[in-house]
């Protein structure tokens, strides 16, 4: 059992949990995730809350390869009022900021977000570390090559699993040495990996838990599912709950979705399932 300090609120991993995705742009890659005024953003986590999600999961910036990179002044000008609005709405829920500049976690954190979820893990903004230390918040450090623009090409790894795990001992190290005190790693599905290797990791996730840390996974929808299925990202709800229902059964305590029902779903059963076993 895992508990991350969200400012003084505490958030208990004693099963696994939901974090549902809000994009607060017009790019990302499967339409549903997207919400841009704040208006919609409220909608739709009223719908991920009623439906079980403990965590809502904001970013202000599509990070597909195609996809444009945008300013820290222009993602927290997209970001902040989706949490401003969220929270007046339901204070209490848990906001996550999903970004890799360091001002806009500060901004976010300030608006009411208890949790950073960051991409890169520190790689792209070398104040992330010690910004998120001073905030006293839990940080999700995700692995990562190069930029969003570039990580496609940047897939030559001996053996993916080897070079993810080796990845995360070196950044547990310099993230614990600046003081951040709740950490969570994610293995960064469809970030700088073939769609083998994607399921290369998946299949060894259970490795990651010599950590001892909560493992976030993210493969809701995304190409690695429908590309293999030959569908589209708006018909890979059926592939998402397998493979989450997969990481659930190896390890994964953070199901970060866009399907928020579907998960929780698939959490009841394991969990059944895992009460019929003792």
């Amino acid at each position: 059992m895992f508990t991350l300090n969200c400012k003084g609120r505490l958030l208990t991993l004693t099963k696994p949990i939901v974090m549902g995705i809000i994009n607060v742009n017009d790019d990302s890659f499967y339409g549903g995730s997207r919400q841009i005024d704040p208006a919609s953003v409220v909608g739709a986590a009223e719908a991920m809350l009623t439906e079980g999600a403990s965590c809502i999961d904001i970013g202000g910036q599509s990070t597909h390869p195609k996809s444009p990179r945008i300013s820290a002044n222009e993602e927290a000008a997209r970001v902040i009022p989706a949490i401003k609005a969220l929270l007046k709405r339901f204070p209490e829920a848990v906001i996550s900021i999903d970004t890799y500049y360091s001002e806009v976690a500060a901004a976010a954190v300030e608006a009411g977000a208890l949790l950073v979820n960051d991409i890169s893990a520190g790689g792209l903004d070398s104040n992330m570390f010690s910004t998120v230390s001073a905030l006293e918040v839990p940080y999700i450090a995700m692995h990562m090559r190069g930029n969003p623009n570039t990580m496609a090409s940047l897939t030559d790894y001996q053996d993916v699993v080897t070079s993810v795990f080796d990845y995360f001992v070196e950044k547990i190290g310099a993230i614990k040495e600046a003081g951040i005190k709740d950490l969570i790693i994610d293995p960064g599905f469809g970030f700088a990996k073939t769609e083998a290797q994607n399921y290369q990791l998946l299949a060894r996730l259970s490795e990651f838990k010599l950590f001892d840390l909560p493992i976030l996974v993210g493969v809701s929808r995304k190409s690695m599912i429908y590309k293999f299925l030959g569908i589209s990202a708006e018909e890979a709800l059926n592939g998402t709950t397998v493979l989450n229902t997969w990481a659930l059964s190896h390890g994964a305590d953070i199901l970060r979705v866009h399907d928020v029902k579907a998960a929780m779903e698939a959490i009841r059963l394991m969990d059944l399932l895992d009460q019929r076993s003792l």
